[in-house]
């Protein structure tokens, strides 16, 4: 009889990891646990997934990760990167942004939340040889590590224009920076024009900046609203240049209270066929529990005048695809 329920369990097993590999459909949220600022990037014929654990603060002291070749199965990296091997960090390690480089994997983080220039914090950098890590902490402080222009530094997000050159975007409270990186992407350095921190804040900004080039356009897109409340929300603007001016032309993804509330903080993939996706958390309908953020994928598609149409969230998800 023992054998007979181990072989019928083990036929259940196989039947339930068959029908996983089967669905053509993600379903959202696309992995279960609550999770926050997903930060989206394609690596090879993988897209990986890093996003805040979304929890208190005090207990926001890792970051796990997520792979997926299709969209649909996801497979779990747990903690690419621990509070305890970052010296400085004490609580709130959130939003990653990850970027290859250098033969190298670079995560960002944004840790202690600091509301002044008297305390320790603010974004660091952390290197791996692999995409799943482990990541170790680069300098043994922040990178950046003082609010400059009213912008608090967390949310960054590192972006590599045509010609080799890293930016970063970043900012909370309202207020959005843009610095260059040191090709190293370990330090800050300034622009032609000597200055290092340009203040490029478009209207509506609140934090979660997010930039990606198309069709020679540059699309900036940012978080507006309170990210406990339902109006948080995407918006986006276009520019001729990596720099601004950034025009808010509209919201491009906002919440359907049928299916849940406060979408936002997102990313933007594409798979090899040229379809984007765009990766962001939201809240169950009717959950008002603070940290109860959950990581979602829903089409992007432009008009034939390159602007970005509204966003439909769904329940669905999206279909399984390639990289």
């Amino acid at each position: 009889m023992r054998k007979i329920t181990l072989l019928l369990s083990f036929l259940a097993c196989q039947a339930f990891i068959a029908g996983a590999q089967d669905r053509q459909m993600s379903g959202n949220p696309v992995f279960e646990g609550w999770y926050a600022d997903p930060e989206a990037i394609v690596y090879g014929r993988t897209c990986w997934i890093y996003p805040t654990t979304s929890d208190l603060y005090e207990l926001q002291t890792h970051f796990d990760a997520f792979s997926s070749k299709d969209l649909v199965n996801w497979e779990k990296h747990p903690d690419v990167l621990k509070m305890e091997d970052v010296a400085w960090a004490e609580k709130a390690m959130w939003a990653p942004s990850v970027i290859h480089a250098n033969g190298q994997y670079y995560l960002f983080f944004g840790a202690n939340d600091i509301q002044n220039n008297d305390e320790v914090g603010g974004i660091g950098v952390a290197v791996a040889d692999s995409p799943e890590g482990p990541y170790r902490d680069a300098l043994g402080k922040p990178l950046i590590g003082q609010i400059i222009n009213g912008a608090q530094p967390i949310d960054q997000f590192v972006f590599r224009d045509d010609d080799g050159t890293y930016y970063m975007y970043y900012g909370g409270w309202g207020h959005c920076n843009m610095v260059r990186l040191s090709d190293d992407l370990l330090s800050v350095v300034p622009f032609e024009d000597g200055e290092t921190y340009k203040s490029i804040t478009p209207e509506g900004y609140v934090e979660g900046p997010f930039m990606m080039k198309k069709d020679g356009k540059y699309y900036f897109m940012w978080s507006e609203g309170g990210w406990t409340g339902p109006d948080y929300r995407v918006a986006y603007a276009i520019s001729d240049t990596p720099f601004g001016p950034f025009k808010r032309i509209g919201t491009i993804l906002k919440q359907d209270p049928s299916i849940a509330n406060g979408a936002g903080h997102h990313s933007v993939v594409r798979d090899r066929k040229g379809n984007y996706y765009i990766v962001y958390h939201r809240r169950p309908a009717g959950d008002r529990g603070r940290d109860h953020r959950h990581t979602c994928i829903d089409r992007l598609e432009f008009d034939e005048n390159g602007y970005i149409k509204p966003v439909k969230i769904t329940v669905e998800g999206v279909a399984k695809t390639k990289f």
